[in-house]
């Protein structure tokens, strides 16, 4: 992964990402609710790196901040998704039978939904906050991990060190967490990568509905519906915060493919 160019890229974009929720008071001297109706609509300038808004808010900051927003919900919610997602697929993979039948059964019933469209269901029956939406989007997204996960552990239950622990009468939640979720941790991460691009994605466009951070904390997605009432006089208002999604997301799908290849058997014998 070191001589992965692509890889290297990603993590760059994804640190400076982080270091910029991190020390967002430091990097501009506006917070993202501060109004001053004299300076709306401002374009990009030496005082308004990225303009101002409708009501006169900094561009720039809500950017910077709103990347707290799009972390959190990203980290978050992939971290609901592996817990339920891990739990599922390794009880179904593990026991088989009927218990392996009833989960993947529901688990089939949930991906019957489109899962944006079942977020959305959701998000319209409780309150809309940056507390449910990672909650809802981590409750609603774990099946393909649940598939993913149970495929692994029914190739791995089959191994010679999973039968002799068997045979030494080790307890299963033992053999769990010491002999088959180290050995899959490899595509956890890669999952793990792609998927907090996917959540950021999700969150920017559920606030862009009006169904995900409600105001008066700043959402990239916020931002982009701000815009679309002045796309053609304030162009600055569109364009920086879908810059900021695209990169996020890019950045982690770029980590996400070049974790993948990494440990991709062919892509390992072809270097030697």
């Amino acid at each position: 992964m070191k001589t992965n160019k692509f890889f290297i890229i990603g993590v760059i974009f994804i640190l400076l990402l982080i270091l910029t929720a991190i020390f967002a008071p430091v990097l501009t001297p506006y917070t993202p609710s501060q109004q001053n109706l004299i300076e709306r609509l401002q374009a990009p300038s030496a005082q308004h790196l990225f303009g101002t808004d409708d009501l006169g808010r900094d561009v720039f900051a809500r950017i910077v901040y709103g990347s707290r927003i799009s972390l959190s919900v990203g980290f978050i919610s992939v971290f609901i998704i592996l817990c339920i997602g891990t739990f599922f697929g390794i009880i179904a993979g593990y026991y088989g039978g009927t218990i392996d039948y009833i989960i993947m059964r529901f688990t089939d019933i949930v991906l019957c939904f489109p899962t944006f469209f079942l977020i959305i269901l959701v998000i319209a029956f409780i309150e809309p906050n940056i507390y449910n939406v990672m909650i809802v989007i981590g409750c609603t997204s774990w099946p393909g991990l649940a598939r993913l996960v149970r495929a692994e552990v029914l190739s791995l239950k089959e191994r010679e060190f999973i039968l002799a622990a068997k045979m030494m009468a080790i307890s299963n939640v033992k053999i769990f967490f010491v002999h088959i979720l180290p050995n899959i941790v490899s595509p956890l991460m890669v999952y793990s990568s792609l998927a907090i691009g996917g959540a950021i994605l999700t969150e920017s466009a559920l606030s862009f509905l009006g169904l995900g951070v409600q105001p008066p904390m700043p959402s990239w997605g916020q931002i982009l519906t701000s815009g679309k009432d002045y796309i053609y006089m304030a162009w600055w208002l569109s364009v920086f915060p879908g810059i900021a999604i695209l990169v996020t997301v890019l950045s982690f799908n770029l980590v996400g493919e070049a974790i993948r290849d990494a440990f991709d058997p062919k892509n390992r014998e072809a270097n030697f």
